[in-house]
Order: structure tokens, then sequence, then C-alpha cells
């Protein structure tokens, strides 16, 4: 804000401005703005000048307070010399005062506490185990290892790794390279989908020129939430809505690639076996549209809640002569969202039938699955713990790889399940369960309160009564505990005898 001397009634002011000065200075400054545009009006520049004003952020240079009403006229404005913001209390320096250094050649001055007499204690290595054996129990010695840090590209392959793990698992595949190119995955495309997205789920470019167009989005919102268009300038004419819809068919029918990819067109097709199981077909949709390309997904998003909303809007008037708008819906879009790079008309069936279960399941299909989500920066978190080496554990060869040896199946099983990334809750659940130092009510009691946490994972690995008895040991019955009883004399009956005071 340009700022210049000023005389008001004989006096003059320096490093002011008018209020005048200040609302057109302001208003071409959030005209050329390109997050407000031409559409702000000096009225709303007033506004904004008032707020700034009772906020002192400007003051009146008579420096008037409690009357901060901010007009358009000649009065005069400057910037207060300190912050409008309170101040942070600065807490006063701590004096520390130094230790004095000793002198070794003056042995007297020393005060006399300091040389209080002390036996010294000599504790070799025996004596100080039995000490602290009997404070804190028989504690076998261990060492720390610290875990190697997790690169950018470390935790994308995480990402994709239980990404495609868990889609595999719901699928019911034995591999997922039946149905896709599992290299052609980026785990930089599930990391971007999960956490660069708005409030409403939907995900957010970093590049602006893989954007939808603003006339684009500007249109899909119309119909998303007509007959409330505010933004709309334009007149409504009959017949109106039938334009903007049109428009938004024609940009999505030169789409070179369906939102869905030609990649996982054979994914997307196998999940509509799944349909039967909702729930399961829903998960399976999660998983994979976080695979997409984050453009492809933000497009999706957008389309997904405009058909959503327009199928469902019973004061959207007939978009077609002949076609319901819910039907024209999945018919006019269908193509654009999934279809095979050959074209069949099996296909073309098969996608509109994926389109129709996905549209009427947007809401849940096109979110971040919270259980993905945590799992995955779980076991992040546990990658970057501490490790703690028991002796007898062999873990050096993970840190010292030496020459490769010849192993047995069994051992090269073993050490491909150790290799794959594992589920924290199942390592915890195994701690619990192969812990012979744990007491029986104890060991019931953390189980109890695993169940209750993790009820998938226990049902899994203790799935039957016998399961959760196998783990604790067989108690004595009650014949061994009462075999004490079995004397070779019965007992007598206790005869009271008489006692004399002499």
């Amino acid at each position: 804000m340009p700022q210049k001397r000023h005389r008001v009634h004989f006096k003059i002011y320096d490093k002011c401005f008018t209020a005048s000065e200040a609302v057109d200075w302001l208003h071409e400054l959030l005209q050329c703005n390109q997050n407000f545009g031409p559409e702000v009006t000096r009225a709303q520049t007033i506004q904004l000048l008032k707020k700034f004003a009772k906020n002192h952020v400007i003051e009146d240079v008579k420096g008037r307070w409690g009357k901060e009403d901010f007009e358009d006229n000649n009065s005069l404005y400057r910037f207060p010399p300190t912050s409008p913001l309170k101040p942070y209390p600065n807490r006063p320096p701590q004096k520390v005062e130094p230790l004095p250094f000793p002198r070794w050649s003056d042995e007297d001055a020393v005060t006399s506490h300091s040389h209080i007499p002390v036996k010294p204690l000599v504790m070799n290595s025996e004596l100080w185990y039995k000490r602290h054996s009997i404070a804190i129990g028989e504690v076998p010695t261990c060492r720390l290892i610290s875990r190697r840090e997790l690169t950018a590209a470390n935790i994308e392959e995480i990402w994709k790794s239980k990404t495609l793990s868990c889609l595999q698992k719901i699928m019911g595949l034995d591999s997922l390279n039946d149905v896709m190119d599992t290299k052609q995955a980026k785990g930089k495309h599930i990391m971007h989908n999960v956490y660069n997205v708005n409030k409403q789920g939907i995900v957010v470019m970093d590049d602006r020129s893989k954007e939808l167009p603003h006339w684009l989005l500007s249109a899909m919102k119309c119909l998303a939430n007509w007959p409330n268009c505010s933004e709309m300038k334009q007149p409504m004419y009959t017949g109106f809505e039938r334009d903007v819809f049109k428009t938004i068919a024609d940009y999505y029918s030169y789409l070179q690639e369906p939102l869905l990819t030609f990649q996982l067109f054979d994914v997307f097709v196998n999940i509509l076996g799944l349909q039967q199981k909702e729930l399961i077909a829903i998960e399976a949709l999660q998983l994979c549209c976080l695979l997409l390309p984050p453009e492809n997904r933000r497009k999706l998003q957008l389309l997904m809640r405009m058909m959503a909303r327009i199928s469902l809007n019973r004061d959207m008037p007939p978009l077609h002569d002949s076609t319901g708008n819910r039907a024209l819906m999945v018919q006019t879009f269908s193509r654009c969202i999934l279809r095979s790079k050959e074209e069949v008309d099996l296909g073309e069936l098969l996608s509109t039938k994926l389109v129709t279960f996905m549209m009427d399941n947007c809401q849940n299909i096109l979110n971040v699955p919270v259980s993905l989500k945590n799992s995955v920066e779980d076991y992040i978190a546990h990658q970057r713990r501490v490790q703690i080496k028991y002796p007898g554990a062999d873990m050096d060869s993970t840190l010292h790889p030496t020459f490769e040896k010849p192993q047995p199946a069994k051992l090269q099983y073993e050490y491909e399940k150790l290799g794959k990334p594992q589920d924290p809750a199942r390592v915890v659940l195994e701690d619990i369960i192969n812990n012979k130092q744990m007491s029986t009510k104890e060991k019931k009691k953390k189980l109890k309160q695993f169940q209750r946490s993790h009820p998938q994972v226990y049902k899994e690995r203790l799935p039957t009564p016998e399961s959760e008895a196998a783990i604790f040991p067989e108690r004595p019955t009650l014949k061994s505990q009462l075999s004490f009883l079995a004397l070779k004399r019965p007992f007598q009956s206790f005869q009271r005898t008489r006692s004399f005071r002499m």
C-alpha cells in the first residue's frame, strides 16, 4: 500500500493514506488476484477494510481507539508501528553459575563437606548380577540394534505391497498376475490418492495442467446442485440443463483412455463376480481405485458424484425425451469410465453393469479404506523402532550378509515368510501366545483384550475353543489335588481333655 504525506487542518501526517485510497488500491488488488477475480465489489472491499481496522491492522492517525468504523472517505489511516498480534512473553534468561574449577594446589581451601570419607565399594560382575537379579528378576542380556532409515522408495514399495496383497486376498486369487501387470502399479500413486485429498475426500492435484477446465467444473457443479445454481450467471432458458449436460458428455466422450484405464480392465471385470457379496465387492473396488493415477481418480470422483446426484434428484427435469435420467447417466458415461482395448459387445455390457454398481455405492467406493491406511502406518512405525536382540536370536545375518548357503525347503519358506511385511497385530498375538513367563491368568486377560481390539486376527489364529485351550498347560485334576488326603490311617476324632492348674 503506497504511503505519503497528508495535511489536515494545518497539521501534517507522514506515512499515511486516506480511506478512499485504501479502497481503490485493495479493490484493484483483489480483482487481479486469481483467488477472488473481477466479481469482487467495492462494498466487499470496504467490509474487508473494516475488519482490518477493527483488528488494528490499520489504525486512525490520531490514535483513536474503540470507534473503528471505516468508511469510504478522506479520513487518514496508517499502519501501526507494532504488530497487532500479541507478542509472546519473553522468559528472563536463567543465569547459571559455572561450577568452580578445583585448585589442586590449595587443598585447605576446599570446604569440609567435600571430604566426607566414603568406603569404596568394590563390586565384581557376580555381585552386580546378584544384586540386580534380586531387584528386577532374571533378565537375559540384550542389546539394541537400530533399524536402517526407510527411504521414500521403501515406503512407496510398502504401500504397493500391502495394497496388492489385500486385493489378492479379497478377490480370492492365487496371483494377481493373471488379471493385471503388478509391475505397472505405483506406490507413489497410492500414497497421493490416500494423503492428498480435501475435506470431501476428493484428490487434489499438484500439477494444475492435469486439472479439469474451470468451465467444466462449473457445469458439473451446476447439474449436481440443481436447481440451486447460484454460481451460474447465465439466464435459465428452456432446455438449459440439457445443453449443460451435452457439454459435459462431449468432453468425457473424447477421452483417449477410460478413467479406470485399459490396464485394470480385467481386475474390475473380475470384481463383478463379487457383487452378490456387496461389502466384499465395495472393499475390492476401494483398493482398485487406489491404483489409479491421481488425475484419473479425481475425474472419476467428480463424475460419479454428479451422476449419483442427478439420478437421485427428483427436481431435475428429464435430460432426454425417451430415457430416464438414471439410465441416461450409465448409458452416456459407461464407455468413458470402463471399456476394453478391443471393442467387443461383451465388454460394453460388463462396463454398464459395473458402472451402475459404482454409481449406487460411489460414496463408499471412492473413500480411502481406513483399515489399509492404519495397517500400513502401523507397519512403517514398527519398522522404524529400535530392535532388541537377545542371546540365541540369529539376527546378525540380516545386518551382515554373508554368502548364501543352499537352504532346505522348510527353511527357505520361513525365510520368505519373514521377509514379507508382517501385520503388527499378528506379531503381538504370537508374542502373547508364546510367552511362557506370563501367568495363565495374565495371559487370558491379555488375550481377551486383544480379541476385543482385533477380532478378525484373533479368529483367524484361534478359530475354535480347542485351539484356545491348547495355549494353556493342563491343570492338575481334582483327583490329583486331593491325593495327599489318601492317608494310611483314617482321621481319629479329636477328644477334648481337661487341664488342671496347680
